[in-house]
């Protein structure tokens, strides 16, 4: 029977020893020092693939290390302009720079990915303590998203509002 972490899953493009690599550091999760050296093997083998950034950006958000975090989201973000064209700056995006009105279940990977990746982005530079940046980021999404099928009307929302009063009013 095969291991799980021999199978290739990124579609063929990436070198195996770094998909292994990745593998690695998932099959490792429990052990920070050995998944990290697994993920920067990976990143030596491949380090413009978009599944070895996307690989750092969720371990270290799913480990709460968000300035880690940040980093790999904005690379994800750089890495799907590029794929799109779009301006490197995801400040100067418009909506008409691709398709990103389409709806949700037909709109292609590709705008979808920049939508949550910048959404990505926007979130863990707000938890970080970079509020402007990060909520300019949401917005963007949203700018980009007007029927909020990326559902980040609501999560700028639960950020505006700010936490909840402890104060008891009786």
């Amino acid at each position: 029977m095969e291991d799980w972490t021999d199978r290739v899953y990124y579609g063929g493009d990436l070198p195996r020893v770094a998909e292994k690599a990745l593998h690695m550091a998932a099959a490792h999760w429990h052990d920070p020092a050995a998944a990290e050296a697994y993920l920067a093997q990976a990143y030596q083998s491949a380090p413009d693939h978009r599944a070895v950034k996307l690989g750092h950006y969720k371990y270290f958000f799913y480990r709460k290390d968000l300035p880690q975090a940040a980093p790999y989201a904005l690379l994800c973000v750089e890495d799907s302009a590029r794929a799109l064209n779009l301006p490197a700056d995801w400040r100067l995006v418009r909506p008409s720079d691709a398709a990103f009105d389409t709806p949700l279940d037909e709109i292609e990977a590709e705008p979808r990915f920049f939508l949550y990746a910048l959404k990505a982005y926007g979130y863990v530079l707000f938890r970080q303590g970079a509020v402007a940046e990060g909520i300019a980021a949401l917005r963007k999404v949203i700018e980009l998203d007007p029927k909020d099928r990326t559902a980040t009307q609501l999560l700028l929302a639960v950020i505006e509002r700010g936490p909840p009063d402890d104060e008891d009013d009786d």
